[in-house]
């Protein structure tokens, strides 16, 4: 057993700063010289890819549907061997999903550190912050950041209601020019952003100036004792097998924890970047995941091989797994939202078609012929194939979101990402076999 100060940074709802809090915070810590680990709550690619610039660490993610108890358990358990500081920052509100931040925080006994916006409030921010600490017992709020205060009045009285037992770590001052950039799916991808490191020390300049409006760090961090579950013994299924996975800012919804798991199977794992023009490495399986096809159509479209490649890999009948964006690529034609037309591979028949408005949010179970994965669906997209679907998904919070998955030959295809460690041998299993047994 492993005592290492930890805290998750929730808030009362979205937009609060939770993500700007938890990567200055890890920011400012790293500059100290402290080993920090940060992880992300519920299923998310961006706000990691903040975070992991922010801390010089792999951003992993804690979600209890996704990966399960016992898998949380051990990446918490890993991470308080080698850091001096964990932060996990949540999602939504505190209380917010089935499960949610607070469940998280009260399976690990993780403290709780609550982001509010005071912009619009003065004393009504105490009863906000007592409300989320008296909440639910099982879980403790250890102290509160007020976001974007007015002025150091402004922070004084904000502060001036709380309760003895729930102090205020920092007051920050409202700053438009500290604001990352967003578009459709969230916040800019951190490689698309080259005055990020200046930001997020500037961010941690932001933190260490409120820390002096307040108590500080200190003031909520605690030492938290993490276990290790027992391992399980995977095995070796995919020893010798070589799965490309392309990566690079049209594929790049990519969760850590899937990488790890295939090369724990066995597997060799070859990363190539398509938009540098880069070959699809020769190998026995492949991995295409979400990202950002809209955006970077016209440069595939010029990739002197890449279609063909993708060809001769499904007629070869290896394995293919295409997840959202990666799916689209595959597709007869891909439309962006200002309605111009890309054909794409021409792989599997349909079309889709972006649109303002999201199309598709939520948890999502998927029964693939090996078994039960989970991940999740976050879209803009919306799909037309004659293809049917061999199961759908279902969400785990009555979510109207049921994404179809769709087996051709050698590919799986859907809009869900999947969580890889949901369910071990049935990854294992696809990318050794395909759909052959399916």
């Amino acid at each position: 057993m492993t005592a290492v100060p930890a805290l998750m940074i929730s808030a009362p709802a979205s937009g609060q700063g939770k993500t700007s809090v938890t990567a200055a915070i890890a920011r400012a810590e790293v500059r100290r010289g402290r080993r920090v680990r940060v992880f992300k709550t519920g299923p998310d690619y961006l706000d990691p890819m903040i975070l992991a610039r922010a801390s010089g660490q792999p951003v992993y993610q804690l979600d209890l549907f996704m990966g399960g108890l016992a898998h949380c358990q051990a990446l918490l358990a890993e991470a308080a061997n080698e850091a001096d500081l964990i932060l996990v920052e949540g999602v939504m509100g505190l209380f917010d999903g089935e499960p949610s931040s607070a469940d998280l925080a009260a399976a690990f006994g993780l403290p709780v550190l609550a982001v509010l916006d005071a912009s619009a409030m003065a004393q009504t921010f105490a009863a906000l912050a007592t409300g989320l600490a008296r909440f639910r017992p099982d879980v403790r709020v250890a102290g509160v950041v007020a976001n974007r205060v007015g002025s150091d009045y402004h922070a004084q009285l904000v502060a001036a209601g709380l309760p003895q037992d729930l102090p205020l770590v920092a007051a920050l001052k409202r700053q438009t020019e500290l604001s990352l950039p967003e578009r459709h799916l969230g916040l800019v991808q951190a490689l698309e952003l080259p005055g990020l490191d200046a930001q997020l020390d500037a961010w941690a300049d932001a933190w260490e100036a409120g820390c002096a409006l307040g108590q500080g760090l200190a003031a909520a961090a605690a030492p938290v004792p993490l276990t290790a579950p027992p391992a399980a013994n995977l095995g070796k299924p995919l020893a010798g097998r070589r799965i490309a996975v392309a990566d690079d800012a049209c594929f790049s919804f990519i969760y850590p924890a899937n990488l790890d798991l295939l090369r724990q199977l066995g597997a060799e794992v070859l990363r190539f970047s398509p938009l540098a023009g880069q070959d699809l490495p020769p190998c026995d399986a492949l991995w295409l995941p979400g990202g950002y096809p809209e955006l970077h159509a016209p440069t595939l479209q010029q990739h002197a091989t890449l279609f063909a490649d993708l060809r001769a890999h499904l007629a070869a009948g290896k394995p293919l797994l295409a997840e959202c964006g990666g799916m689209l690529v595959l597709l007869d034609r891909l439309t962006d939202v200002e309605g111009t037309h890309h054909a794409m591979a021409g792989l599997m028949p349909g079309q889709a078609q972006l649109q303002p408005r999201l199309a598709a949010l939520g948890l999502q179970s998927l029964a693939w012929p090996e078994g039960e994965l989970r991940g999740h669906s976050f879209h803009y997209s919306t799909l037309s194939t004659p293809l049917t679907p061999t199961a759908i998904a279902h969400n785990p919070n009555a979510g109207r979101t049921a994404e179809p998955l769709y087996l051709q030959g050698s590919l799986r295809a859907s809009y869900v990402h999947h969580y890889f460690p949901s369910h071990p041998q049935a990854v294992a299993a696809f990318f050794l076999n395909g759909n052959r047994h399916a």
